[in-house]
């Protein structure tokens, strides 16, 4: 038995340590913008049976209990967490947050099958003028658009169209529309970083559809969706996570105790 309360409390520390792990990732993206954070899911491992529940007894009697004795616990999962974060007014025209349901689509040919989805309405222009994302890689907005190098007032209505003031011209002009995508399954997303999203057999195929429609949240241009990390949350879930982790150091020690003094039995 000592042997078996020795490795449950291994696996609960572990398992500790993968969610200090998750909680740390999610407080350091506190301020990354669209970011979403995870939480971490545990399950019980397998049991140790001495005795299986309706067995028939010696004296005929059935037993009303089976005798189990659980060997630990593991990490299931870590779930992605898809609630909105709140809004923050940035005044650049190309910062855009969705306001409901959908990720953008980004060219990605280091991402699956080189579409890369984000919550990350942070975008700025590039050389040629196509908008792109503004994080390290500087992925390019799918469907493509690029601004003219001499427009002005560039504006991103609630339903993706994107227009700007052409020289010479009186009314603005369309330059592209964003279209947003969604899954049946987002949690089953892969995250792989730069606040890039991947599909995966779990999360389902993308569906492509206008803003607004069919389901799809609407766009808000000159602002920036925020983390939904909740410090607080996080912090009750800090404290949680190393009280579980010292309870279960406290096992491994009363075990080691235990058999210490067992080790020390003397026959009289």
């Amino acid at each position: 038995m000592s042997a078996i309360s020795l490795n449950a409390s291994a696996s609960g520390l572990s398992a500790m340590q993968t969610s200090l792990d998750v909680i740390a990732n999610n407080l350091a993206n506190v301020n990354t913008s669209g970011f979403k954070s995870s939480r971490v899911n545990f399950e019980d491992y397998f049991y140790q049976e001495y005795a299986q529940p309706g067995i028939p007894e010696g004296d005929g009697n059935t037993r009303p209990t089976g005798l189990y004795v659980g060997l630990g616990v593991q990490v299931s999962g870590t779930q992605l967490n898809f609630t909105q974060g709140a809004p923050e007014p940035t005044g650049q025209p190309l910062d855009i947050a969705i306001t409901g349901s959908g990720f953008f689509q980004v060219i990605a040919q280091d991402v699956g099958d080189g579409i890369g989805y984000t919550r990350a309405g942070a975008f700025t222009l590039n050389a040629n003028g196509q908008v792109v994302m503004s994080n390290s890689q500087g992925y390019v907005l799918e469907p493509e658009i690029t601004v003219p190098q001499d427009a002005s007032s560039i504006t991103v209505q609630p339903n993706g169209q994107v227009t700007a003031m052409l020289p010479g011209e009186t009314e603005p002009t369309v330059l592209g529309q964003i279209m947003l995508a969604n899954f049946v399954n987002p949690a089953g997303l892969e995250t792989v970083g730069s606040n890039i999203y991947a599909p995966t057999a779990a999360s389902g195929q993308p569906f492509e559809n206008t803003p607004g429609e069919n389901g799809m949240g609407m766009l808000q241009g000159n602002t920036l969706e925020a983390s939904n990390v909740d410090p607080v949350i996080q912090l009750v879930g800090l404290i949680k996570t190393q009280r579980a982790f010292e309870f279960n150091s406290q096992v491994i020690e009363s075990t080691s105790e235990t058999l210490r003094q067992i080790a020390q039995l003397r026959a009289y």
